[in-house]
Formats: structure tokens, sequence, C-alpha cells
């Protein structure tokens, strides 16, 4: 039976698209990456790369075996996971978050991994959805919580948190009567999330529907700098009420009831299904339940 570290590695490598990539995933070098690969090969004696000047490719028989190599691994991670105690399990899970959750109930979360599974590190990066997306894709995230669901073969997603997105600004701006026309709206700068977020594209093609002239767009990747520009009269922002409860009951903000509405901004648990995932998938257990505690608090905030 082929030695379950030779099927892990055999797995990167071809995932990772390399021996170096799988060396450092593996936290080994790239000699040894190379020997589990020949050991492997003549184990089963079949060819599985073949070494082509811009780096490897499977084999078709490698192809083939792929889908049965990673099914062991995830045999063997369900048992380990099934026999271990959950303060017993370890490593480390490479996450990447949206502002927006940290405004909300990413504290809690890493309070309750701390208790659950204290032998688990998070390694939390903070970055906008697209960004994340493309470090989830490239290996180098494990789990993002992002705008989502992410359409990728073999990719988990598991629905978090949905806030409203409102039009939001300062009441020094004379906005009119409400419902405020889009027209009005659009004197202002419109500042919100980044362009390349689906915040900023449902803006622009909701304005571009309304044939609305010389519509000026501040994107920013920082939450605090759109209140913070907000609240100086820059321009109306388009953000969740959620973070800004505090500006809001001290009237230094206001959420403007415009004739269109803003779209919801809808947050899932993304991840690649590999033979490590069972890490991924502690972690978004204990995202969702406080995903949904943060929703049931909103809820009672709001009766």
């Amino acid at each position: 039976m082929a030695d379950l570290r030779n099927l892990e590695t055999f797995v990167w490598v071809a995932h990772l698209g390399g021996f170096r990539a799988a060396a450092d995933k593996l936290n080994t070098t790239q000699p040894a990456v190379s020997q589990r690969i020949a050991q492997l090969e003549s184990e089963l004696g079949v060819k599985l790369f073949d070494r082509e000047p811009r780096g490897i490719a499977l084999t078709s028989k490698g192809n083939e075996l792929l889908p049965y190599a990673e099914r062991m691994l995830q045999l063997h991670a369900d048992l380990l996971h099934a026999a271990r105690e959950k303060k017993a399990m370890r490593g480390i899970v490479r996450l990447g978050v949206a502002e927006t959750i940290v405004h909300t109930w990413l504290s809690k979360l890493i309070e309750r991994m701390h208790t659950v599974y204290p032998a688990l590190t998070l390694e939390i990066e903070v970055d906008v959805s697209p960004l994340l997306r493309e470090r989830l894709l490239a290996h180098q995230l494990d789990i993002a919580f992002v705008l989502g669901p992410i359409s990728e073969p073999r990719m988990k997603n598991v629905a978090l948190s949905s806030y409203p997105l409102a039009w939001v600004a300062s009441p020094s701006l004379d906005l009119g009567a409400e419902p405020v026309p889009l027209s009005t709206l659009a004197r202002w700068p419109i500042i919100t999330y980044p362009r390349n977020t689906r915040p900023y594209i449902a803006i622009r093609e909701m304005m571009t529907r309304h044939d609305m002239p010389a519509l000026r767009m501040y994107g920013n990747a920082s939450l605090s700098t759109i209140v913070r520009m907000t609240l100086d009269g820059i321009g109306i922002s388009a953000i969740p009420p959620l973070i800004i409860r505090r500006e809001l009951t001290e009237k230094r903000l206001r959420v403007v009831k415009a004739e269109q509405n803003l779209p919801d901004l809808n947050f899932h648990a993304c991840y690649p299904v590999k033979p490590d995932s069972y890490l991924a998938e502690a972690v978004t257990e204990i995202a969702r339940e406080m995903a949904q505690a943060e929703a049931r608090r909103r809820e009672k905030r709001q009766k």
C-alpha cells in the first residue's frame, strides 16, 4: 500500500503545480519532494508527472490516479478528526477576511476558536473580496470569508451573513425631501468599496441605467476611511449601517432613503476541498455559529 506521506506529496504537487511550491506547503525540501514522487512512481509502476521546460504536468495516468489519492487522504483525515479530542486538533489555518466581517463578529470567532481549538492557530489577512478570492484560488489562503459564493470546481461555499447596504450621508448635506432621486445623490461623490468589488459594480451599473452624467465614485478598501470621508461631508457613501451604529445614534450620520435601493452584501465562507480541509470545516462551523448569533442580536435591536 502506498505511503500516505508520498500520496500527500503527490496531491500537493498536482494541486500547486510544482515541486518547490509543494515543498513549501509541506515544510520540507524540493529534493525530498522529488524523492517521494520517485518512490511513489516506483511503487505504483507508473509515471505520474511529465517534466516540461515550463514546469511539470500530470500524465494521463497521474490524472486518473489523483482522485484516488485525494480520497485516501480525506479518509485518513476523517479518521483522525473523528478520533481526536477537539482540544488536540492542531495546525495553522490561513484565513482571509473581508473588512465588513472584521467590524462585526470576527473577534467573537477568534475568542471561540481559542476556547474550542486552543492548539489551532489562525493567520488572518484582511483585504477586499476579489483579492482574497485570488489568494484562495492560488492556494495562498486555506479559507476566506468573502462576498460570495465563489463558483469554482471543488470549492465549498457556506452562507454566513447578509447585511443591508444603504446610502449614508452627513446631516450637513442638503439632499431635499425623501425618497431622494438618484440624480440628487449623483451631485456628490459616491464613496464605497473599491472598483473591482460587487457593491462598486452594482452602483455603477445602477447609475448607468439611469443615465447619470459625470458620476464621481471614490472606491476605498478601508471602511474606516469611507466613514471618515462621509463624516467630513465629502460625499455620500454606500455601506452597511451596521458598522456605523454609534455615528447613527449620535446623529453624526444618517441613512438616506432613496428612490433606488442597494443590494444586500452576502458573505460566504469559501474553501477548496482538499486533504486538510477538515481544519477549514472546523473554522467554518464556528464562523457560521458566530454569524447566526450576530444576526439574532441585530433582530433584537430592531424590535
